[in-house]
């Protein structure tokens, strides 16, 4: 390579390493450790204040609004504590991780009793979407987790502090599962409440491991003991502790991925393979479990053959869903059971009144768009009709002002814009000056009230 061309490599490994560079603008350390360490603290206001974002998050996933969601995640406190066990764990601070540990568990503690009052308390107890969905984590929710915590620290890093943003990334891991949980407690849906508080514990895991991550990375100055015993102590707790949590969060998140994956590759499965004229698919639903993966779709309309749920079957290992059990449920036969054939009775006919539904609302939107139409027309024919110019009368009384006036043509016509002019084409047997072709054009303008007008004089 040309000495020019190392230079250039040169040059923009220097202008790459400054421009991504976290130690610009950084906090001194004692300084940011001690703000974490004060962040950690949850008693007085931290208290209150997280109790006031649980009731206003509770209130948001009750009526299904994410702005009041969010709107709680701009005041919640919650980032204090996990913050407080990475830093702990990355700077060999044993009683930071201790205390850190005993203030989260009281803030989760709060949270949920404060999310569980207000879901026995409120009237609403339908679960909404923005509550099922902290019920079941998945790749997004880790990410969401992951990215937040890498945010929060170094914001918190920095000496100009930002803390609104990455707060509200960190509570959004955090907050919701934590109602969601309540919201369980509150209804004895203990599968909802596992589903959350699984949810929180991920999400607590990793924000911590990004707050770990960076620290080391920054190269934070680590507590040293008067005793090398204690020291190598307190490292092999720290380690052993760092083992427990982060091993069966990876764990947890590889699986996590794999059901991600596994979900979006059935879905498009079901999209991609059960397209008939007379069969439709009316519920699909995937599990993922203990590496068995099932596939569960419901099928109405003419039963497929098992020739065609074979071929079906076959594709399954073009969607990597290869060992995946597909489930075709699709009508009854006279042995089966009782209690499946009124369910699948019972399906069809909330089926048929959905179907009557949809038809009943769109052809009252058809028939109120006509309605529409045939308004609008009407009040076009009236417009038109109104403006039927009295020509003759216009002719006669110009022809007392301008003697030479011959004949006179009036109409309303639509340009290209769909815009309407009045046309008036005036016939003299000469022609009148300019001041006076003003003056006819005046005239007309008040005696016709036509919009627009053009005159045109010959």
């Amino acid at each position: 390579m040309s000495n020019s061309g190392v230079r250039l490599l040169v040059s923009l490994k220097n202008y790459l390493k400054e421009l991504f560079n976290l130690s610009e603008g950084k906090e001194r350390d004692e300084i940011t450790i001690q703000e974490i360490k004060k962040g950690v603290e949850f008693k007085g206001t931290n208290l209150w204040i997280l109790i006031f974002a649980i009731f206003i998050a509770s209130i948001g996933l009750n009526v299904n609004s994410a702005a009041v969601v969010i709107g709680a995640m701009l005041i919640s406190p919650l980032m204090g504590p996990i913050m407080g066990v990475g830093m702990g764990a990355a700077i060999n601070d044993f009683e930071l991780i201790k205390k850190a540990f005993k203030n989260l568990g009281v803030a989760v503690l709060i949270s949920v009793l404060t999310s569980a009052l207000y879901f026995f308390i409120t009237p609403l107890h339908e679960a909404q979407s923005e509550l099922l969905a902290r019920t079941q984590p998945t790749l997004w929710d880790v990410l969401i987790a992951l990215f937040g915590g890498l945010s929060g620290i170094v914001a918190g890093s920095r000496r100009e502090k930002s803390n609104a943003i990455p707060g509200v990334a960190i509570a959004t891991a955090l907050m919701p599962p934590l109602c969601t949980a309540g919201y369980g407690l509150a209804n004895g849906n203990w599968y909802y409440f596992a589903g959350a508080f699984y949810l929180f514990f991920i999400n607590s895991v990793f924000i911590s491991v990004s707050t770990f991550v960076i620290v080391r990375f920054l190269k934070y100055p680590r507590k040293h003991y008067e005793s090398e015993v204690t020291e190598r102590r307190v490292k092999t707790l720290i380690w052993i502790f760092v083992f427990i949590t982060a091993v069966p969060s990876i764990y947890l998140a590889y699986n996590l991925v794999r059901k991600t994956i596994f979900e979006q590759n059935a879905r498009n499965f079901v999209n991609t393979e059960f397209h008939f004229d007379d069969t439709q698919v009316i519920s699909e639903n995937f599990s993922f479990d203990n590496n068995k993966a099932t596939i569960d779709v419901t099928l109405y309309g003419r039963p497929l053959s098992e020739e065609e749920i074979a071929d079906i079957e076959k594709d399954l290992a073009h969607f990597n869903l290869a060992g995946a059990e597909l489930k075709i449920r699709q009508g009854y036969k006279e042995e089966t059971d009782a209690v499946e054939k009124a369910e699948f009775e019972k399906m069809s006919e909330a089926l048929k009144v959905d179907l009557l539904k949809d038809i009943y609302e769109k052809n009252e939107e058809i028939i109120k768009s006509k309605d529409d139409k045939i308004i609008i027309l009407e009040n076009q024919i009236r417009k038109f009709q109104s403006k039927v110019y009295p020509v003759a009368d216009i002719k006669a009384e110009l022809e007392i002002q301008y003697p030479t006036l011959e004949n006179i043509s009036m109409g309303d016509m639509i340009n290209n814009d769909q815009d309407t002019l009045c046309y008036a084409v005036l016939d003299f047997k000469k022609i009148p000056y300019r001041s006076d072709q003003k003056k006819i054009r005046d005239w007309l303008n008040v005696r016709t009230k036509a919009d627009s007008l053009i005159v045109v004089i010959q």
